[in-house]
């Protein structure tokens, strides 16, 4: 009964991305498409592409055991990202020196590449934010692999930053790509790593099992719980081993164990009716920013549900947030005045 109700759970919190917004809607398109692992430019099916095209050819740490295409349905949602992990560059007419590498959401097993995509570089381009949209690889139970490409963005936009007028970095993500971001906040190595701010939306941040989150975004991220509590084919050594790894993963990736005084500063936005990552979420994680003398700023609002990221009435037919869109993009953009150097 356990297996049948995960499997239900995951299947309905990718089908809540799949078919929420269907509609990209939208011409907008990168100024640059920046490949991580692959030496040459390769040609891809996403109609998301910059008319530039650059290859890096850095090494993975670990691949993440995907094979095949790349699925990219009608809405935009790409699904089975492996060796071609990229990201989308936005340059704004007139920038204003600061820039946000997103991570979209889809429970780590799709990216919402529109929603939590295009559409927030839209936005992001009319403040005269540079922006990233990471396009990542999906980990399929390898933990570290997301957060190695962000951090691996992070390194690329660093070094570039000069050049586009850049002297400030954040880190956005909605949802599963909330707890990447959240992540990048929590778990940076060094200044290079380190955002300058984090924006979070309906952020997962709980996998303790303690706080009621999301449970396909766990699974995909460390792998089905059986795979570490199971002894079936181990010795008695490997089944206490694993036992403590899944224990360390299931701590370190509640991300409110990982703040510090030294994390930056964080905006969170949530709806109190969202079923999919409960409001929870945020509460925890932002009243462990206040113990840490963290500057936060939390916004919940009634209802909205889960999912509404950047999908506005200028993109979708059916906006679940237009009650309280603006007050949202007002609040955000002085939040993103005051946090400037």
């Amino acid at each position: 009964m356990k297996k049948i109700l995960t499997a239900v759970i995951a299947a309905a919190a990718l089908f809540s991305y799949e078919s929420a917004y269907s509609q990209p809607n939208t011409r907008l398109r990168p100024d640059k498409t920046v490949f991580l692992y692959q030496e040459n430019p390769v040609k891809i099916s996403d109609p998301v592409q910059g008319k530039e095209v650059e290859a890096l050819g850095l090494e993975m740490n670990e691949a993440n055991g995907l094979t095949g295409e790349e699925t990219i349905p009608e809405n935009g949602n790409i699904g089975n990202i492996s060796d071609n992990a990229r990201f989308d560059l936005y340059f704004p007419k007139k920038p204003n020196g600061q820039m946000v590498v997103v991570c979209p959401g889809g429970g780590y097993v799709i990216v919402s590449s529109y929603n939590e995509g295009v559409y927030v570089a839209d936005w992001m381009l009319d403040q005269g934010i540079t922006v990233a949209v990471a396009k990542y690889r999906l980990p399929n139970g390898h933990w570290e692999v997301p957060l190695d490409d962000i951090q691996n963005i992070f390194r690329y936009c660093r070094e570039h930053a000069p050049e586009w007028g850049v002297n400030q970095i954040g880190v956005m993500g909605f949802s599963a790509g909330g707890h990447l971001a959240a992540s990048t906040t929590t778990l940076f190595t060094d200044a290079e790593t380190r955002p300058d701010f984090s924006i979070l939306i309906y952020p997962v941040i709980a996998m303790d099992g303690k706080t009621p989150s999301h449970l396909g975004s766990k699974i995909y991220l460390l792998g089905k719980e059986e795979k570490w509590t199971s002894s079936e084919g181990k010795t008695a050594d490997q089944y206490l081993k694993d036992q403590e790894t899944y224990a360390y993963l299931t701590e370190k990736y509640t991300l409110s164990n990982d703040i510090t005084p030294q994390t930056p500063p964080v905006f969170l936005a949530h709806c109190t009716d969202d079923t999919a990552v409960p409001v929870i979420n945020s509460i925890v994680f932002y009243n462990r920013l206040v113990d840490n003398g963290v500057s936060a700023e939390m916004h919940i609002w009634p209802t909205g549900g889960h999912g509404w990221g950047f999908s506005s009435s200028k993109f979708v037919e059916n906006d679940n947030f237009e009650y309280a869109r603006q007050e949202f993009e007002t609040s955000l953009s002085r939040w993103l005045e005051s946090v400037k150097k």
